[in-house]
């Protein structure tokens, strides 16, 4: 199922493409629908798919000695599984917090489509680039506050 442009303008990490990206991506991707609890992808998974979440929200956990720890919170709007655009190895588990949809492209078509389209191809990284960057944030911030805590044990 392909989405509509309108969905794809509405949504925040597609907001600077312009229209001829749009289309292209249109093309590439397709709409998935996750219950709650579903595993969207396994950290160390080689899973070739990237998504970006449409509605609904997704954690991003880490699991360590059978722990479950979260690290972040995917809203409409944000990306994972950056990893398949790289051809590296999932770094977190994500799960869905609720209903989730999603569109969802194959790393595969998708590098494809920058190597024919160098124009296509830096405006997606610019925008990914930019998206890693607040998660990171977001992570680093959550990092300190947790440290900070155990400190004052």
């Amino acid at each position: 199922m392909t989405i509509e442009a309108p969905v794809l303008n509405r949504c925040p990490f597609f907001a600077q493409f312009r229209p001829e990206h749009l289309r292209e991506l249109e093309a590439l991707g397709s709409v998935v629908h996750f219950a709650r609890d579903e595993i969207l992808c396994r950290e160390e998974d080689r899973d070739t798919r990237f998504y970006v979440v449409l509605s609904g929200r997704v954690a991003l956990e880490h699991t360590h000695d059978g722990r479950h720890t979260a690290i972040d919170t995917l809203y409409p709007g944000d990306e994972l599984g950056w990893p398949a655009i790289l051809e590296q190895r999932k770094e977190l588990d994500a799960r869905a917090l609720e209903p989730v949809d999603a569109m969802v492209f194959d790393s595969g078509p998708l590098r494809l489509a920058f190597d024919s389209n160098p124009h296509f191809a830096r405006a997606f990284l610019e925008r990914l680039a930019s998206s890693l960057a607040r998660h990171l944030l977001v992570t680093r911030r959550r990092l300190s506050r947790v440290l900070a805590t155990s400190v004052l044990r």
